[in-house]
């Protein structure tokens, strides 16, 4: 015989409550079937673990029953296994059962002290997993480990709770492991907010992953998920949920009445705004107080978002919130005077070059207007004076640095714009100034007359813009 109990586990698990003892129970059951056994329960780590009777007597062919404590601790060790119980017997000698009794039988090694179980010790239990979240040593544990000994003492609460705090903490790892061991990722708060909604707050496009791939129901009438990607200018978790939720609506609008572009605008955001436009964002839906997305980044001097967002609709520069005020008066009201150029001053540097203000377009420039500066069509303020034929504009325009050679949306230069429109004086101006002829194929020529300053056509004179 190599042993005279048997325990009834093979592993003791202590549910970790923080600053209080722990304990867990097991038995042991007297193999003898005449003689009664002393046994004596020890620890590897007498300091952290114990028993309130190490020593005790089971009678033939019975079981008792033991408890494990713990010291109380502020955080869980965590190295496998914590601790050994180490339960060792002897046949029953003597008829003085007190514990001083049952100790001098340990005393003294020799044949009669049976080594009958070593039954390792580890904590368990859901304040462990947190914290392995929010554990800086994580990844020199055995992680697997204590998350598969953890589960089965976490109820749903806390699964739900420990994978609240796994999708915030971005741990992918954790969230897949606790989703495969039944916690809830359908869950949502009193509010509404899901886990879906904080895993995209948690910026890790891996959880957002983890939790398309858990079978999440998306319910349209609360979420709001591409708001919260455009928040934090996700652009890569945006791409994933309008991939993964082909219904989602990239113009969505939030209790305020704002779109997913309004949010990234008001951030300035220019990846998010460049993927949502893309994707068919409307530039010039207006929230409940009338705002674009081009007022809330202009009110926040967001210059780039500015410029990308009248590149994409021009025309959202005139619109009026319900206070009556447009882009230029919120930049304005902010101090955001490097948009004086991209909402003002440019219109009116192209209004006086169209109807030949010379001294209002000298004026616009010296108030910083860019002189290259476009409009909706890709027409430059010398594109808009050549076209009108205004001689003086032109000259004032190339005085300050105007390009001959940008092009408009139709891939046509102002000395395109000249000759359509038969203005041969500012077509030479142009020529003189760099602008070259062959620039566009021409069809057909245009004749000079001097004398008249009129031009004659021969065959088809219009440019291949």
């Amino acid at each position: 015989m190599d042993r005279l109990v048997k325990p009834n586990v093979k592993d003791l698990s202590l549910v970790f409550t923080r600053d209080q003892k722990c304990r867990t129970t097991f038995e042991l059951t007297n193999l003898m079937h005449t003689m009664p056994v002393v046994v004596f329960l020890d620890t590897t780590s007498p300091a952290l673990l114990s028993f309130t009777h190490p020593f005790s007597v089971i009678p033939p062919l019975g079981t008792m029953s033991y408890t494990l404590l713990s010291q109380p601790l502020d955080h869980p060790p965590l190295s496998v296994p914590t601790a050994n119980v180490l339960v060792q017997s002897s046949m029953l000698l003597t008829r003085k059962t007190d514990q001083e009794s049952l100790r001098l039988v340990f005393s003294k090694r020799g044949p009669h002290i049976f080594k009958d179980a070593t039954i390792p010790v580890s904590f368990v239990g859901p304040q462990v997993v947190e914290f392995l979240l929010s554990s800086r040593h994580s990844k020199t544990v055995d992680t697997m480990f204590f998350l598969t000994k953890s589960v089965p003492f976490c109820n749903e609460s806390s699964l739900i709770s420990l994978l609240k705090s796994a999708v915030l903490a971005g741990n992918s790892h954790f969230v897949t492991f606790l989703k495969n061991n039944g916690a809830n990722v359908n869950h949502r708060s009193k509010t509404g907010e899901s886990m879906m909604s904080l895993a995209i707050r948690s910026g890790n496009v891996d959880v957002v992953r983890a939790i398309v791939e858990s079978t999440f129901m998306v319910d349209h009438s609360l979420d709001r998920f591409l708001h919260d990607a455009a928040s934090m200018n996700s652009v890569d978790i945006m791409e994933l949920l309008c991939m993964s939720y082909l219904d989602i609506d990239i113009n969505s609008i939030d209790s305020r009445g704002q779109t997913p572009l309004h949010i990234a605008s008001k951030h300035g955001y220019i990846e998010a705004i460049d993927f949502l436009v893309t994707l068919g964002s409307d530039p010039a839906i207006v929230d409940d107080n009338g705002w674009t997305p081009l007022h809330f980044a202009s009110s926040e001097g967001h210059v780039l978002a500015v410029e990308f967002l009248l590149n994409s609709c021009s025309y959202v520069k005139y619109a009026l919130t319900k206070e009556g005020k447009t882009a230029i008066a919120l930049a304005y009201e902010n101090d955001h005077m490097e948009l004086y150029d991209m909402l003002y001053l440019g219109d009116v540097l192209l209004r006086a070059a169209t109807i030949n203000d010379v001294n209002g377009l000298k004026k616009c420039l010296a108030e910083g207007a860019n002189v290259n500066g476009k409009d909706q069509n890709g027409w430059t303020a010398l594109h808009r004076a050549a076209f009108k034929g205004r001689v003086e504009s032109v000259q004032a325009l190339l005085d300050n640095g105007a390009r001959v050679d940008l092009v408009d949306d139709t891939g046509c230069p102002a000395l395109h714009r000249a000759i359509d429109s038969g203005h041969a004086q500012v077509a030479l101006l142009l020529v003189a100034g760099g602008a070259r002829a062959n620039t566009k194929s021409l069809i057909g020529h245009m004749v000079f007359d001097m004398d008249s300053g009129k031009s004659t056509q021969h065959s088809l004179v219009a440019p291949l813009c």
